[in-house]
Order: C-alpha cells, then structure tokens, then sequence
C-alpha cells in the first residue's frame, strides 16, 4: 500500500508539472478571473465551501430544493447569447438544478479507457474529485445531486456548489463551483467551472450558443490564453501559476421528442474524443 506522504509527494510533483508549463499569474490583479475556490490537503468533497465563503466574507446558504447552478439564466445574455432564445425547461434546470434527478452513461473511446481507469483508481476516488467512472455499471444505479449556494456579504449570489455522487456507492465524481463570468476578452459571460483541488484547482470556462429548436451548446474550445477552454492553476511557495489545459468540451443539452431533458457530452484531450456520456434529467417528484 501507497502511503499518505507518498502520495502527498505524487500530488506535489504534479503541481510542479502544472507551475512548468504554465505562466505566473496575478489573482489579485490582471488575472482575478482566475480565481477560485481551492481544498486544503487530502479528500475534497464539500470541504472547500466553508473556505471559500469566508474568503470573499460571504456564507454557506443551507440546502434548499430550489437552488440552482446560476441565480438567474439571464445571467449569461450578452451580444452573442440570448437567453430567452433557449428552451424554458432548459432555464428551469440551471435556475433549479435540485429539482432534477440525474442518470448518466459513459463510453471511453478505444485506448483511453485504461488510463482512465488508473486515473479514476490512483487519483479520482482517492481524493473525491474528478473521478469519472470508466465502468459503465458504476453509474447503473444513477447519481446523486446536491446543489449549494454561496452568497457574498451583500447577501448575493456569488456560486453554487453542484456534488456529485454515486447513488450505489457514495463516492464523489464531481465537486464543481459554477457562476457566470465574464473573461477579459470575451464580449459576453460563459459558464464558469471550477474544480477544486489541493493547492489549486482546475477551471472550465463554456461558451453558451443556441442551438437547434431552442437546445442549448456549450463549449470550451481550444484557443489563447484568457479565452474560453479549460485551465489548472496551481500554489507554489506562495505564487500562484496557471497553464491552459488540453481538454476541451462540448455540451449540448436538449429537449428530446418525447419531453425528456437530456444531455450529450463529448470530452477531448487535444483533437482526440476521450469519452462520451450521456445524461438524462427528469425533475423530482
């Protein structure tokens, strides 16, 4: 058996990985949208919410079965995006993502299904984050969603908290922060996601589009520094480092002819698909 110091040396050594192939940045500065919520060392799963409430002065608001990914959709208008453009049942989920009830599929493409099962065994389930399952029974059983907001000084929203977890066994898959962002760049907001990790986190920036018969697509493409796309931002000796990650990310939620809310997601390292899951929401009760 691997011990806890080993792996605390594994985990430091990507960091340093990260803080070689990426840039230094300034949270507090040019680089403030790269702030997010990090863990401290060990398991993540909720235990990033407290701190980070007490950094922006803010608190946890208690779980309510109404609460959502976004305060309000409209949130993401802008010159490219209309919101009122997209399906109402598709507002309903990002404004009251509690309500639903998610089941999910995965397929692995040929040749990435190995190692992302020793990722999900050496990484994933060992600290309770970003363990996406490579067995396609492990998610049989569905996934369990809780959604928690934080709110700032002010009383305003500042992010939810979605956790996921697998109805069979408990463990977490995802522990992600989303809110509406707006990059330096970009003429209007994206979904922001982030991942946290120790010392650091790993954040997804989509680009909202409609699509057809009102579906809505987001999308972390490749592209430059401070676009939208995936990043991981790390702590080192006190300076914090930031790389563009080579994952990229297509969702495309709909409604399908039957009335069902579904979701198709396709992730790629570089050009290559990765893995394809399938979600399926239907609202509680």
């Amino acid at each position: 058996m691997v011990s806890v110091g080993a792996w605390s040396l594994a985990d430091k050594a990507s960091r340093l990985g990260w803080k070689t192939v990426g840039r230094r940045v300034d949270l507090d500065g040019d680089q403030s949208w790269l702030r997010g919520p990090v863990s401290g060392p060990g398991v993540v799963r909720d235990r990033w919410l407290q701190q980070e409430a007490e950094r922006i002065g803010g608190r946890v608001v208690p779980g309510s079965s109404s609460d959502g990914l976004l305060h309000s959709f409209d949130a993401l208008a802008g010159p490219e995006f209309d919101p009122s453009a997209i399906d109402p049942r598709i507002r309903e989920f990002y404004e009251h993502t509690a309500r639903w009830r998610m089941d999910a599929w995965t397929q692995w493409t040929t040749g990435f299904g190995l190692p992302g099962a020793a990722i999900e065994a050496l990484y994933g389930k060992r600290v309770q984050q970003l363990a996406l399952p490579v067995q396609p029974l492990a998610v049989a059983h569905g996934v369990d969603s809780e959604v928690t907001e934080i709110v700032d000084a002010g009383g305003r929203h500042a992010g939810s908290a979605w956790l996921r977890t697998l109805r069979k066994t408990g463990d977490y898959m995802y522990s992600g922060y989303y809110r509406a962002s707006t990059l330096p760049s970009a003429s209007g907001p994206s979904v922001h996601v982030t991942f946290p990790l120790e010392d650091g986190n790993v954040q997804v920036f989509l680009k909202p589009t409609v699509g057809e018969g009102g579906s809505l697509v987001l999308t972390s493409p490749s592209g430059r520094f401070g676009q939208d796309g995936a990043y991981t931002v790390v702590l080192d000796k006190g300076a914090w480092y930031a790389a563009r990650a080579p994952i990229h990310e297509v969702f495309h939620v709909y409604v399908d002819d039957e009335g069902v809310l579904r979701t198709d997601h396709v992730l790629k390292l570089w050009n290559v698909t990765a893995v394809r899951l399938h979600y399926r929401l239907t609202p509680l009760g």
